[in-house]
């Protein structure tokens, strides 16, 4: 299997399809992959689920595969910076699905590591718990989360082997390895 592509539309060509889960690294707008998100939006995929800590700005990051009503479903700690996100999501164009920061993060190492999922303390007694069982351990109440997993993931890193080893320059190791 190749592993080194000369650039971000050639790494995704074979791999990124509609309808996918796509993870996405970066927190707010530092060490996102824009490069590869930017050839997300020209490879014209659509129907996707976007794992990210936020949804980007108006035209930068995630904000640009919004524009171009490329993704169906967010699931985000953070929103609130993209007037297209807000314009979709309040007119029922867009699915939304909140996490906290840490039970998001967990929930993306859950899925790496193969574990379905877990119970945490954040949450309880809020929306966040809505729909979601929970449980009692020790005489305190728990919500069980759902590991994710995604199809692909997309990362901004500042060196690459061909074995997927990766190099992370300083602030953008943020989301990018989970």
């Amino acid at each position: 299997m190749r592993k080194i592509y000369g650039d971000a539309a050639a790494a995704l060509g074979d791999v990124v399809k509609s309808g996918q889960t796509i993870a996405v690294g970066g927190f707010g707008l530092c060490g996102i992959p824009s490069a590869l998100i930017e050839a997300l939006r020209d490879s014209g995929v659509n129907g996707l689920t976007c794992i990210s800590n936020n949804a980007g700005v108006d035209d930068f990051g995630l904000g640009l595969l919004l524009q171009t009503r490329q993704i169906k479903r967010m699931v985000s700690s953070y929103v609130g910076e993209n007037k297209e996100f807000e314009r979709q999501y309040l007119n029922g164009e867009l699915e939304l699905e909140f996490n906290p920061q840490g039970t998001l993060a967990e929930r993306l190492r859950a899925g790496g590591a193969g574990i379905p999922a877990f119970f945490t303390r954040t949450g309880v007694g809020t929306v966040v718990a809505e729909n979601k069982e929970t449980r009692e351990f020790d005489g305190q109440s728990y919500v069980m989360e759902r590991a994710l997993k995604a199809d692909v993931s997309l990362v901004k890193a500042k060196k690459a082997d061909s074995s997927g080893n990766l190099v992370f320059s300083r602030t953008a190791r943020n989301f990018n390895p989970k």
